[in-house]
């Protein structure tokens, strides 16, 4: 799942030019479904703003039935979008879970109807900063209201009322999308009928805050970010956003996978070169990993995402207990952790395993080992994908679904 190493060369730069052109475009005309919500209908967020205009832009794959009872939402990760197992219109690179969902495959769209949204503060079609704001023909830039899990949620709601879907089959997702199953669950235990959060937690850790604060400071140190005010003065402040990326790259990977993949290999040389050109590989492919970023994201979204997952704290609002958030709960629930995951670690997946059972709530719960850090929802990890087939599987039969018939 990871590019090549090495940073592209000199020929590249048109398209690169092409993938910002691109990328600026789906803004505000995303090659995805849209819709558009009027100021007469406005979403209310935490921050006290009633939000409107709204627009949610999205993605579907296989049909939805008679009854609309296989529907199967996705909540992308932080830095994902809408595009799960599609061509992406900027990267042209495949769906970023495109072994997860398809058909066939453990999400398997013969028998769901799977929606994915961009999330609300996001970049590619959604209400975000980069949005223009009627009020005064320009993008919001930080005039945007701060939005948090919950808002991202309510407006995912607000989709499927509009699609006239009541419930789901079931919410999934990793990371920050996990963020988003748990507060479905939470706020909305009624339309979640099973729910698999995978590698993620209940609240975000002071450790993740300071990595993030990292990041957002790379990006405003930037002399291009021009207070967020980037895109209305011609700038880009790609440097700070690349360096913002390169961080947090470092914590969806673990210390085996990265020795294993990179050790002390020099890129392209037999000796080091006594300056601070990237000498070695896993300097080079951070490196392409920030200027390949900058290309299909907006940095003053990537303020806001983050900051929305810092201010995630799901047994806040239930008086500090996290068992109390799923009290009478009937949705069915499997937790996945991955052992080698420090950013998210399995004790933070324990925890709402815990609560769960507390609250007694239906729970399985699977940890994954494997090497591969963080990232490992992402990849090629045959017991994930064994462990969301059968429980789907099982959900499925439970919610009277009809059986797949395989195809000879």
């Amino acid at each position: 799942m990871t590019p090549d190493i090495g940073a592209p060369g000199q020929n590249a730069m048109e398209t690169e030019t092409d993938i910002r052109s691109t990328a600026s475009r789906q803004i505000e005309a995303p090659d995805s479904q849209v819709a558009r919500f009027g100021p007469d209908d406005p979403l209310r967020l935490d921050c006290g703003v009633d939000f409107a205009p709204l627009t949610v832009a999205y993605q579907t794959y296989g049909t939805l039935n008679e009854d609309r009872s296989n529907v199967i939402l996705v909540a992308h990760a932080l830095t994902g979008d809408q595009h799960v197992a599609n061509e992406h219109p900027v990267t042209g690179k495949p769906g970023w879970w495109d072994l997860m969902v398809g058909p066939g495959k453990p999400i398997d769209t013969n028998r769901y109807f799977v929606i994915c949204t961009n999330v609300l503060g996001g970049c590619l079609g959604t209400s975000g900063p980069a949005s223009i704001d009627p009020a005064t023909g320009e993008p919001y830039g930080l005039n945007f209201p701060v939005v948090t899990i919950p808002d991202m949620v309510r407006a995912q709601a607000k989709l499927l009322d509009h699609l006239g879907i009541e419930t789901l089959f079931c919410a999934i997702g990793g990371s920050m999308g996990g963020m988003q199953v748990l507060q479905w669950a939470a706020s909305y235990p009624e339309r979640v009928f099973s729910a698999i959060p995978i590698a993620t937690a209940a609240r975000h850790t002071s450790q993740n805050i300071a990595f993030h604060e990292v990041g957002r400071q790379a990006v405003m140190a930037d002399p291009d970010w021009r207070g967020g005010r980037y895109l209305l003065e011609g700038a880009n402040p790609t440097k700070g956003l690349a360096v913002a990326r390169m961080a947090a790259h470092i914590t969806y990977l673990s210390d085996e996978a990265l020795h294993r993949k990179f050790g002390r290999n020099l890129q392209d040389r037999k000796e080091i070169t006594f300056g601070f050109d990237a000498d070695f590989q896993i300097e080079s492919y951070l490196r392409y990993q920030g200027m390949t970023f900058v290309d299909r994201f907006d940095a003053n979204a990537y303020l806001y995402v983050t900051r929305a997952m810092d201010y995630f704290d799901l047994a806040a609002d239930f008086d500090g207990q996290l068992a109390n958030a799923f009290l009478g709960t009937s949705t069915r629930f499997c937790i996945v952790s991955f052992t080698s995951d420090w950013l998210f670690p399995t004790a933070g997946n324990r925890q709402v395993v815990h609560a769960l059972n507390a609250a007694g709530a239906r729970v399985s719960f699977v940890e994954i080992d494997t090497d591969r850090g963080h990232d490992a929802f992402l990849l090629d990890e045959p017991e994930l994908f064994a462990a969301v087939r059968g429980f789907l599987d099982s959900a499925a039969q439970a919610r009277g679904l009809p059986a797949l018939v395989p195809v000879r």
